[in-house]
């Protein structure tokens, strides 16, 4: 059920087979604790495909975040303060970024950093903090605060995983403290996702899935996985070549 639906309800399964929440709830820990869903409040998504380390992540999908972040490019506009999220698929954001872009970006991150100084835009501000050996971006109370102070225009985040219900998460709890602080301090949001990540979860909540303006994928996602956040009013992006939607912005 849960690799058909996407998520589950404990309530709805207590009922569906006929047994007790507490079997329900336990069958979902024995689960969890075997690496095959994470569990969220009041029920269960897939664990995201996501590997934890680094460099695996980088050589993961790699046309697939390659178009995802080939469709975001469209809502650049000249002047803007973006915020560019870290991971493997916003590094590719930035390799299409056109060369000395009039705009400023922002970013805990210091190999996007380094990437952004490549492309010579009008500026870029790097937000120090511990850096995490895992996702190797700034984290903490420095990080956290820093982005409190922006106001953007625009914030591109990585995605590890988003279900329509319960949002967006990270396996990760002090990223995950960081990214909430990127996603409240713009004013359009666009998550860089690769359709296995579509109704996948993490440990840690960063937002509500209606936190994000846009939904950047690569061709070819299934409408069935899509379909959930156009119902909520996100904007599904997609690479050139293949169809691409866009509501009149205000």
């Amino acid at each position: 059920m849960l690799r058909a639906q996407g998520q589950v309800q404990a309530s709805a399964l207590a009922e569906t087979f006929r047994v007790s929440g507490y079997t329900i709830r336990r069958d979902l820990d024995e689960l969890a604790e075997a690496g095959l869903l994470e569990r969220v409040h009041g029920g269960a998504v897939l664990t995201s495909p996501v590997p934890r380390s680094y460099r695996e992540r980088q050589e993961q999908a790699v046309s697939e975040k390659d178009q995802s972040a080939q469709a975001a490019i469209a809502l650049l506009k000249p002047s803007q303060i973006v915020i560019v999220d870290g991971g493997s698929t916003a590094l590719k954001f930035v390799s299409h970024l056109p060369q000395h872009y009039p705009a400023t970006f922002m970013t805990n991150t210091p190999a996007i950093a380094a990437a952004l100084a490549e492309r010579e835009p009008a500026e870029v501000i790097s937000i120090g903090g511990r850096v995490d050996p895992f996702s190797r971006a700034a984290v903490g109370p420095t990080a956290v605060d820093a982005f409190r102070n922006v106001t953007a225009d625009l914030c591109v985040l990585g995605i590890w995983g988003i279900t329509a219900s319960d949002g967006i998460s990270s396996p990760y709890y002090e990223e995950a403290l960081v990214r909430a602080a990127m996603v409240g301090a713009a004013d359009k949001v666009v998550g860089l996702a690769v359709g296995e990540k579509l109704g996948t979860g993490g440990g840690f909540n960063i937002a509500p899935a209606t936190a994000l303006t846009h939904l950047a994928v690569e061709h070819g996602v299934a409408e069935e996985l899509l379909r959930p956040f156009r119902d909520i009013g996100i904007v599904i992006l997609q690479a050139e070549g293949s169809r691409s939607e866009h509501r009149q912005e205000s």
